[in-house]
C-alpha cells in the first residue's frame, strides 16, 4: 500500500509563520514586561488648580484658557478622572480645547489610598461637584457648564439641583440613569420590588460596613456586558502578532483592563442603594444631601443628554426619565449607536460626542448653529411612571377584591402580572392591618412607642422634612427625649392634661410625642382663631374644654397663651432657635433646661401608653359650637395602620400633609400613616395654611418627593383651578388621600393629575369608626369598614323628628339596600354613657350603638354613600332635604366652580327654603337650562328655590364650606343669580 503524501510547507510559508510567532513573542514579552503595549501617548497637560479632601481640581491646557466658556468634567464613582483622557485620539478634554472649549476634572482619586476615603458618602461627592462649581467660577468669572459619564453625570444632576442651577450655563450627561430603580431592575432582568427589596437589605446589613475593591469595579463593570468584554479579549488575543494593528486601541483597552478602576467605599453605596435604588429619589425628588432636600425638578438651566441606543447597563428610557424629574428644564438629546462606555470614549466619542458637546456650547453661547444631531426629547419614549397602588391587603381582607382561597386560577400575560401587583401590594398592607387586629384594650401602643421602634431600628432614615430640610428618626429620638426631661423639670405628669399651642414647626411634632412618650395627654389647641377676642375667647373655651393644666406654645404665641390661661394655669415656651426674640414676662422657657441635668425620676416608664389610654384631645367647631374630641391610643392606631394599609405606604412613600398636627387629618392621617409605615412625613411651610399657593404646593412635592398627598375637603380645589405648573408634568404623586372631598371635585382632580388617583376615607374622630373607598371606581362612595374597625350599620331615621324607626318590638329598623338611614357604629358595653351618642337596646337586647351623626346609604355591593351630615339637612316645609346630592348635581356643571347648599328660614324659627351659592369658573356661564338639566334626576322638592353666583364660598381654616357665613346672609332679593318659578323653570334673581 503506497503511503499518502505529506504537503511540505514552502520556504516563505515556514519565514512568514515564524515571523509571526516571533512577534507574537516579542508582544506578549512587553505586556508582562510593561503591563501593555507602549504607544508613545502621553496624557494631556493640566494642573492640579486646587485640592479639597475629596477631590482635586485638575485644569487642562491651562495656558490658552481665556475667553473659553469653561467645562468640569465629573468621573463615575468607580472610574479615576483619567476617563476623560484615555487615548490621544479620543481623548475628550483634547477635543473640548481644540473646539474653544477650556476643560476641568473633577479627579475623586482612588478612595483606597485617601485619607478617610472609605469612609465618604455619596453627599461627600456631591458636595464635591458643587465646590468644584464654585472654584471654578471664583478662577474664570463665568458660570459653568457641568459634564458627567454614568454615575458622574448623576452627581452633576444631583449638584444642580443641589445648587439650584446657580452657576450653571447648562448640564451635559452621557448613559446617565435618573430612573435607577427601574434600571437596576432592568439590569438584573428581576421584578423590580424583588431587585429593590434585595438592594434594601444589602444596603442596611452589607453595603455600609464594607467596601468594593477596584478589581472587583473592574469585574462588575466586564460581566454587565460579558459577551463584549470575551470579544475584545479574543481580539486582542489574535492580534498579538500585529503590533501595529493593536496600537490605536491600545490605550483604551489597558484603561479598562488594569487602570481606570479605584474602589467604592461602602456608605457610598449603601447611601446610593437607599436613595437612588430602593427610593427612586433621582426620578421622583426627595433626596438628602448634607441635610437639605433635593429634587431635580428645581433643575432650571438648559440640559443636554446623551443616549446609548444599545446601552446594556443604562437603558435609553431609564435615561430619558430625565424628562420626568426635570420639567422646569429646556432639554436637548443625542442618540448614538453605540453602548455605555463608547459614549465617551473610541471612534464615536471621537466623531459624534465631544464635537456635539462643543458645538451645542457655541450654540449656547451664540456663537453657532444648533449641532444637527441635537434633538428634541421624545416624550413617549419615557419610563413608566411611578406606581399608583392602594392597599390591597385591606381589599382582600374587607372581601371586597381578590379572594384567595377560589383554588386555582389559570392566569396568563396580564393577568399574571396583575397577579404580580395585587401580592406585592397585599404583602405591603398584611403587616400593619395583623398587628392593628391584634390591639385589645390594655395593648401597649403609642405614638412614642412606634417611633422608638422606627428610631431603633431605622435611626439614619428620614422622618420627617420640613423647610427644605430633613430629620432622621434618630434626631427626632435626640429632641424627644431632650424635651421629656425638659416637661419632667418643670413637673409634668402621666395623665396630666397640657394644652400644645404651636405652628406647624419641628418642635411642635417633638413635643406631641414627648407628651406621648411620658404619658401625658397633649391637648391640641388650635392657633388660626386669630389675634382678637374672638381668637382668645376660643383658646380660652378650648383650654377649659381640655382641662389643661399648663399650657405650652412656641414664641409666636405666648402672649396668646397667656391670655388664654385660666388662673393658676402656667404657661411655657419651646422652640423658635436663634429667631424667638424676647419672651415676654410671665413664662417659663423650657429651652433653658439642660436636659442632661435632668435626673428622671422613678415613676418614669418611657411610653406606658394603652390602647384604650387617651392620648390626645383635638377640637372642631367655632364658637359655642366648639367640641372636644378625645383619641386615645387604639383610636390613633387605627387612623395610623389603616391609613398606611389602605394606601400601600412604604418607605419610599413621602406623605405630604397641609394640615398641621391639631387638625385630624395631620394627626391621625398624615403623621400615623407615615409613622406606622415607615414612610416620610412631609410638613407644609405654615404660609400655606392661611391660603393655598399652587406653586408652592408643587414646588414642596418635587423637592420631597412626595407620592402621597393628604388633603381635606374641598383643598384641592384651589390646584384643580390653578394654572398649569411645569412642575406639574410628569409629576411623583400617586394618590390623593383624605376626607370630605366632593364628588365633582374628586372627577376634576382625577382628570387632571391622573395617573394619580383619590383614596377617600370617612372617619369619625372619636368613635373606631374608618371607612374607605379603595377601589376608586365609584366616586363620591366611602367605601367599606377598614378592617379592624367598629362594625357599622345603616338603620332607619326619622330626619324630621331625630330618632330611629322602630319595629313593633321597639328595635331599631336595618336598611336595605339604597335606603337612606343613620350610620351606626357598634360599641363596647364598657363605653360610657356620656361618650357621643350611645345608644343601648338598638337592633338586640343587650347591644350598644354609637351614632355616628350622618346620613348614609348602603348600596347593592356594599359600599356606603354619604347622604349628609346631620348638621346640614335643610328641613323645609315638605319635609327633609339632605344637601349632599344637590351639590353632587350642581357641581357636575363645567361652569360651576365650588357650590354650598343650605337652608335659610323663610321667617323666624319657620320652615327653610332651599339655597344653592355657586362660584363661576373662569370665562364661564351659567344658564337657566343648565340648572335644570343638571337638577333633573332629584326630586323637585329638593330643587334650590334661588341658586347664587358668588365671588367666593367662604371656608374654615381646613377648606370645609362655611355655610354658617352663608347661611347668615339670608336670601337677596337680587344680584348674580337664579330663582326657581312655580313652573319649575329658573329665571334671573332680580
Amino acid at each position: 500500500m503506497a503511503l499518502p503524501s505529506v504537503p511540505v510547507p514552502s520556504p516563505r510559508r515556514v519565514a512568514r509563520s515564524a515571523a509571526r510567532v516571533g512577534a507574537t513573542a516579542r508582544t506578549i514579552a512587553e505586556v508582562v514586561r510593561s503591563g501593555g503595549l507602549e504607544t508613545g501617548e502621553r496624557p494631556s497637560p493640566y494642573e492640579v488648580a486646587a485640592r479639597a479632601p475629596v477631590y482635586r481640581l485638575r485644569h487642562y491646557f491651562p495656558g490658552g484658557a481665556a475667553g473659553r466658556p469653561p467645562i468640569v468634567l465629573v468621573p463615575p464613582l468607580m472610574m479615576n478622572g483619567d476617563v476623560y483622557d484615555v487615548s490621544y485620539a479620543t481623548s475628550a478634554v483634547r477635543i473640548l480645547h481644540e473646539d474653544g472649549v477650556d476643560p476641568w476634572v473633577v479627579d475623586f482619586g482612588a478612595p483606597e489610598r485617601e485619607a478617610g476615603g472609605l469612609r465618604r458618602t455619596l453627599t461627600d461627592h456631591v458636595l464635591a461637584v458643587d465646590d468644584a462649581v464654585d472654584r471654578v467660577r471664583a478662577l474664570t468669572g463665568r458660570d459653568v457648564y457641568l459634564a458627567g459619564y454614568s454615575q458622574g453625570g448623576m452627581f452633576c444632576y444631583q449638584a444642580a439641583a443641589y445648587r439650584r442651577s446657580a452657576g450653571l450655563s447648562g448640564v451635559i450627561t452621557f448613559g446617565s440613569p435618573v430612573d435607577t430603580r427601574g434600571a437596576a431592575a432592568a439590569l438584573s432582568r428581576l421584578p423590580e420590588d424583588l431587585v429593590t427589596g434585595a438592594v434594601g437589605f444589602l444596603a442596611d446589613n452589607v453595603l455600609a460596613h464594607v467596601w468594593v475593591p477596584a478589581w472587583a469595579s473592574r469585574a462588575g463593570f466586564q460581566l454587565l456586558n460579558p459577551v463584549k468584554a470575551a470579544r475584545q479579549r479574543l481580539q486582542f488575543l489574535t492580534h498579538l502578532h500585529d503590533r501595529e494593528a493593536l496600537l490605536p486601541r491600545e490605550r483604551q483597552r489597558r484603561y479598562l483592563q488594569a487602570e481606570a478602576w479605584v474602589a467604592w467605599p461602602g456608605p457610598a453605596m449603601a447611601e446610593l442603594a437607599h436613595q437612588f435604588v430602593v427610593q427612586n429619589r433621582m426620578l421622583s425628588g426627595g433626596a438628602v444631601f448634607g441635610g437639605r432636600m433635593v429634587t431635580l425638578a428645581d433643575i432650571t438651566c438648559p440640559m443636554l443628554c446623551f443616549v446609548g441606543e444599545t446601552d446594556s447597563i443604562a437603558g435609553p428610557a431609564y435615561v430619558r426619565a430625565i424628562r420626568r424629574a426635570a420639567p422646569r428644564a429646556e432639554m436637548a438629546e443625542v442618540s448614538l449607536p453605540t453602548g455605555h462606555f463608547g459614549m465617551i470614549a473610541g471612534g464615536t466619542a471621537a466623531r459624534r460626542s465631544w464635537p456635539t458637546v462643543a458645538g451645542w456650547i457655541r450654540w449656547r453661547e451664540g456663537r453657532g448653529e444648533r449641532p444637527e444631531a441635537v434633538r428634541e426629547p421624545d416624550e413617549t419614549m419615557l419610563a413608566p411612571g411611578t406606581r399608583a397602588g392602594i392597599g390591597v391587603g385591606v381589599e382582600l381582607l374587607a372581601g371586597a377584591g381578590l379572594s384567595l382561597a377560589r383554588g386555582t386560577v389559570t392566569l396568563a400575560g396580564p393577568a399574571v402580572r396583575r397577579a404580580r401587583t395585587l401580592a406585592r401590594e397585599a404583602a405591603r398592607s398584611m403587616p400593619g392591618l395583623t398587628r392593628l387586629q391584634a390591639v385589645e384594650p390594655g395593648t401597649r401602643i403609642s405614638p412614642g412607642l412606634l417611633l422608638e421602634e422606627r428610631a431603633t431600628g431605622s435611626p439614619h432614615e428620614t422622618f420627617f422634612v420640613f423647610g427644605g430640610r430633613g430629620y432622621t428618626y434618630a434626631d427626632a429620638a435626640r429632641r424627644i427625649d431632650a424635651v421629656v426631661r425638659g416637661l419632667v423639670a418643670v413637673g409634668v405628669r402621666p395623665g396630666e392634661h397640657v394644652g400644645v399651642l404651636m405652628g406647624t414647626r419641628p418642635s411642635a411634632l417633638a413635643l406631641a410625642a414627648a407628651l406621648n412618650r411620658l404619658g401625658a395627654v397633649g391637648v391640641l389647641m388650635r392657633p388660626d382663631g386669630g389675634p382678637g377676642a374672638e381668637g382668645t375667647a376660643r383658646l380660652a373655651r378650648e383650654a377649659d374644654l381640655g382641662e389643661v393644666t399648663r399650657i405650652i406654645a412656641d414664641p409666636e404665641r405666648a402672649e396668646a397663651a397667656l391670655k388664654a390661661a385660666g388662673p393658676g394655669v402656667p404657661v411655657l415656651v419651646l422652640g423658635g432657635g436663634a429667631r424667638r426674640g424676647r419672651l415676654p414676662d410671665g413664662v417659663t422657657d423650657l429651652e433653658r433646661i439642660d436636659p442632661d441635668a435632668v435626673p428622671l425620676p422613678g415613676w418614669y416608664l418611657p411610653d406606658p401608653g394603652r390602647a384604650q389610654d387617651l392620648a390626645f384631645l383635638l377640637f372642631t367647631g367655632e364658637g359655642d359650637d366648639v367640641r372636644v374630641s378625645r383619641v386615645t391610643n387604639r383610636r390613633w392606631a387605627i387612623s395610623a395602620f389603616g391609613t398606611a394599609s389602605a394606601a400601600a405606604l412604604d418607605r419610599t412613600d413621602t406623605v405630604y400633609s397641609v394640615s398641621p398636627l391639631y387638625h385630624p387629618s395631620g394627626l391621625l392621617t398624615a403623621f400615623g400613616g407615615a409613622l406606622a409605615s415607615g414612610a416620610r412625613l412631609a410638613l407644609a411651610q405654615p404660609s400655606q395654611v392661611t391660603g393655598f399657593d399652587a406653586a408652592v404646593f408643587w414646588d414642596e412635592v418635587r423637592r420631597y418627593g412626595a407620592t402621597v398627598v393628604s388633603y381635606t375637603w374641598t383643598l384641592l380645589h384651589d390646584l384643580v383651578e390653578a394654572p398649569p405648573d411645569p412642575a406639574e408634568r410628569h409629576h411623583p404623586v400617586r394618590l390623593f388621600a383624605g376626607s370630605g372631598m366632593p364628588a365633582w371635585l374628586w372627577r376634576r382632580v382625577e382628570e387632571r393629575f391622573a395617573p394619580a388617583r383619590v383614596l377617600e376615607f370617612f372617619a369619625a374622630t372619636e368613635e373606631d369608626v374608618v371607612l374607605v373607598n379603595l377601589k376608586g371606581v365609584k366616586t363620591g362612595a366611602k367605601g367599606r369598614p377598614l378592617p379592624g374597625t367598629a362594625e357599622v350599620r345603616v338603620a332607619a331615621y326619622d330626619a324630621a323628628r331625630g330618632r330611629l324607626v322602630v319595629d313593633p318590638a321597639g328595635l331599631a329598623v336595618e336598611c336595605g339596600p339604597g335606603e337612606t338611614g343613620v350610620l351606626l357604629a357598634r360599641a363596647d358595653r364598657s363605653t360610657p354613657a356620656g361618650r357621643g351618642r350611645l345608644l343601648r337596646g338598638v337592633f338586640a337586647p343587650d347591644d350598644a350603638w354609637l351614632n355616628v351623626g350622618a346620613l348614609f346609604r348602603r348600596d347593592a355591593d356594599g359600599d356606603f354613600w354619604l347622604v349628609d351630615h346631620a348638621s346640614d339637612v335643610i328641613r323645609t316645609a315638605s319635609g327633609v332635604v339632605p344637601s349632599i346630592p344637590v351639590e353632587e348635581a350642581l357641581g357636575t356643571l363645567d361652569a360651576v366652580g365650588m357650590v354650598a347648599v343650605y337652608g335659610v328660614p323663610e321667617e323666624p324659627g319657620g320652615p327653610d327654603t332651599v339655597v344653592a351659592a355657586v362660584t363661576l369658573r373662569p370665562g364661564r356661564e351659567l344658564g337657566p337650562a343648565d340648572l335644570t338639566a343638571a337638577l333633573a334626576d332629584l326630586d323637585p322638592a329638593s330643587w334650590p328655590a334661588v341658586v347664587r353666583v358668588v365671588p367666593q364660598i367662604p371656608r374654615t381654616a381646613w377648606f370645609r364650606p362655611s355655610k354658617g357665613a352663608l347661611r347668615a346672609e339670608g336670601v337677596p332679593p337680587g344680584g348674580p343669580g337664579r330663582r326657581l318659578t312655580p313652573e319649575g323653570r329658573y329665571t334671573n334673581l332680580a
